[in-house]
């Protein structure tokens, strides 16, 4: 079993067909599916159902798709790992961010790490809690922000914690009040994010919690456009508190959920027991230092 079909494979899966992994692997849509077929005739197993121009993964495909992210990011720590005993290290930090909270929570860290360590080049990729876990746990990023709990395939780094805060139209019945009951809230539309958001999961528990299930009218990936909603009369929003606080807006109140309380805890994450570079470990000791408290 080779690591080029291993990576051909993985690809397929994660870009949705063979010639768009032809394209991240650089090479042609042939070589890709012949590595493909290599695979398959070697475990003696069909990985993918090729319907059409669609492929999907036969339940041995899982297995080996799940088993070949972990070969494929050891193999990054290694020649990682050996090119710091090397002095070849170029510097490089990979991190992915999540939408929300990244200007308050991240850009003064970003300024203090770059004087501090001008040699190391920093890539930076912006994607869904969910999204950031697979990323992590691929290698394609070396540091995710994410929200606990973590799965324990992987170890933290508290950033910070807040409490939720609900976005109240001007007019509202509960406006003006300081904490509200979330069961008070169970025959108000609610403005959700997009579905890879972590934070629905808060939501959505503590609606359960709370004996209900919610009225989802309108779904966003932006903290802007979910308050304009929100202005408009269209339905109630949620937001952590720092960064409710952050984007004041004529016409939308906020006030804390208090029963059941939520809470938003964002976390660096990373493979457990993965090798951490030199600017993966600069970076969280300095993260340690200069995240705002709770």
């Amino acid at each position: 079993m080779e690591l080029r079909t291993l990576r051909a494979f993985v690809e397929v899966v994660r870009q949705g067909g063979f010639s768009e992994a032809a394209k991240v692997v650089f090479t042609t849509q042939s070589a890709v599916s012949k590595a493909v077929r290599q695979l398959e005739d070697e475990l003696g197993l069909p990985l993918l159902n090729r319907i059409g121009h669609r492929t999907t993964l036969t339940d041995a495909g899982e297995v080996v798709y799940r088993r070949a992210l972990t070969i494929l990011a050891g193999r990054d720590d290694l020649i990682a790992e050996l090119a710091e005993l090397r002095g070849l290290s170029r510097g490089m930090l990979r991190l992915g961010l999540p939408p929300i909270g990244n200007d308050a929570l991240f850009a003064p860290l970003f300024a203090v790490f770059r004087s501090r360590y001008p040699g190391i080049e920093i890539k930076l990729v912006e994607q869904g809690a969910k999204r950031l876990e697979e990323m992590v746990l691929s290698g394609e990023v070396d540091l995710g922000a994410s929200l606990l709990p973590a799965p324990e395939v992987f170890e933290w780094q508290s950033v910070r914690r807040e409490p939720m805060h609900v976005l109240l139209p001007a007019g509202h019945t509960l406006e003006g009040q300081k904490t509200v009951r979330l069961a008070g809230l169970k025959d108000n539309p609610f403005i959700l994010f997009e579905s890879g958001f972590a934070l629905n999961g808060i939501i959505l528990d503590a609606c359960r919690t709370a004996g209900f299930e919610p009225d989802i009218v309108a779904r966003s990936s932006q903290i802007n456009f979910i308050i304009e909603l929100v202005a408009a009369g269209l339905g109630v929003g949620f937001l952590p508190r720092m960064i409710a606080e952050q984007r004041d807006r004529a016409g939308v109140s906020h006030a804390l959920v208090a029963e059941p309380s939520m809470e938003w805890h964002m976390a660096w994450i990373w493979r457990r027991g993965g090798y951490l570079t030199h600017a993966v470990r600069a970076w969280l000791d300095l993260a340690g230092k200069q995240s705002p408290k709770s």
